[in-house]
């Protein structure tokens, strides 16, 4: 089990700790005091954040411009629940033509497209067919084959099937 966001949080207790003697046993002026808090707090709000990235929560930025899909889960909208549903998806990132060396998952809106688009790509993928996927600004192109991203409404999203592997010659 990964301990850092336990050490994490217990060393900025004892920051915050070590400030509150710095405010009270100090003479410095107010503004120094008030400004060393206000740093000390913005900080909480920055490693908040990193803890999400490190305990692996779906990231709620926008997907690749590239990317190997890995695997989808599809949350349903249910109205009795009032959850508006939502599509995670597990990809590899592509730079310069290959595959990053991390997954990372993201969270989109769900949509009934994105939804048979993704069923289709996963069906697919088990029989050995690697998927591509890719994002663009819809200025792109007004293909139908191109699909809304929740994380960034103005994005789409279209999967491919990947091209197949080059063999060197014998």
């Amino acid at each position: 089990m990964n301990n850092s966001p336990l050490l994490l949080t217990l060393l900025y207790l004892a920051i915050a700790f070590l400030l509150l003697i710095l405010c009270l046993a100090t003479r410095w002026p107010k503004a120094v005091k008030l400004a060393m808090i206000v740093v000390v707090t913005g900080a909480y709000f920055i490693a908040e954040s990193a803890f999400d990235g490190m305990l692996g929560w779906p990231a709620a930025t926008n997907l690749p411009e590239k990317f190997v899909l890995l695997a989808t889960v599809v949350e349903e909208p249910d109205k009795d629940r009032g959850t508006k549903g939502a599509i995670y998806i597990w990809v590899n990132g592509v730079e310069s033509g290959r595959p990053v060396a991390e997954p990372r998952a993201y969270r989109v809106a769900y949509g009934k497209p994105l939804h048979a688009l993704l069923n289709e790509a996963m069906k697919k993928s088990r029989q050995g067919i690697s998927q591509i996927g890719s994002t663009e600004p819809p200025a792109g192109g007004k293909n139908g084959s191109w699909l809304r991203s929740a994380a960034d409404p103005t994005a789409k999203i279209k999967i491919t099937d990947a091209p197949a592997p080059q063999l060197p010659e014998k």
